[in-house]
C-alpha cells in the first residue's frame, strides 16, 4: 500500500497517533501531547498560525479526553480551517498497554491501517474542497437528526453507520459528514434509519 501524500498538517493527541498515521501517510503531523495543550500557548499558537495558511486536520481518541482537546482546538481556529476526522468508537486495548483506556474505546494509536488509509484518502485528492459540500443544518432537521424528539439516537445511529463517535452534536456530525459522505451516500444512510 503506498502512503498517502496528504496536503494538510494534521493534529493528534500524542506521539504513538502520530507513529501509526506514519504507517499510512506522509505530511505533517503534530500533536497536542494531550492535555499539554491547554497549558502550552505556543502550541495552540502554532495551529492559529497554521491554520491561517491552510486547513488543518484534526483527528482525536473518539473518548472524553478527545472531545475537550479538539473543542479547545475549535474555540480558537474558526471551523472553516479545520477538517474534523473521527475514528470510530471500538472498544479494546492498545497493544502496548497492559488495560484500557479509562472509557475502554481504541485511541488513533489503536486503529487499523486500513481503516486510517480510507479515512485519510480523501484527503489526498487534489481537487477535494469540503467546504462545497451541499449538505446542511437544514438536511439534518428535516431529516429528524435535530429539533425533534428521538434525534439523538437517530444522529448516535448515522454517526455508527459511517463510522463516527457517538454523541456528536449536530454541527460536528455535519461536519464530519461532509468529509466521509456524499449526499447520496448520506440520504440513503438516512433511509434505513
Amino acid at each position: 500500500m503506498e502512503k498517502l501524500k496528504i496536503p494538510y498538517p494534521v493534529v493528534v493527541e500524542g506521539k504513538y497517533d502520530r507513529l501509526r498515521l506514519l504507517s499510512v501517510m506522509e505530511g505533517q503531523i503534530l500533536t497536542t501531547d494531550g492535555f499539554g495543550l491547554f497549558n502550552k500557548k505556543e502550541k495552540l499558537a502554532l495551529f492559529k498560525a497554521l491554520a491561517a495558511k491552510t486547513p488543518i486536520v484534526v483527528l482525536t481518541d473518539p473518548d472524553g479526553a478527545g472531545k475537550l482537546i479538539r473543542a479547545h482546538i475549535g474555540s480558537a481556529i474558526p471551523k472553516d480551517r479545520i477538517i474534523p476526522l473521527y475514528v470510530p468508537q471500538k472498544k479494546g486495548v492498545e497493544k502496548r498497554k497492559a488495560a484500557p483506556s479509562a472509557e475502554g474505546f481504541l485511541g488513533v494509536e489503536g486503529q487499523d491501517e486500513a481503516l486510517l488509509y480510507r479515512l485519510l484518502a480523501p484527503l489526498a485528492a487534489p481537487h477535494t474542497s469540503f467546504a462545497e459540500s451541499p449538505l446542511s443544518k437544514l438536511d439534518l432537521y428535516e431529516d429528524g437528526l435535530t429539533g425533534c424528539e428521538g434525534c439523538v439516537a437517530r444522529r448516535n445511529k448515522l454517526a455508527a453507520r459511517f463510522g463516527l463517535p457517538a454523541d456528536m452534536t449536530p454541527n460536528a456530525l455535519l461536519a464530519a459528514l461532509r468529509i466521509v459522505a456524499t449526499v447520496e451516500e448520506y440520504k440513503t444512510a438516512v433511509k434505513e434509519l
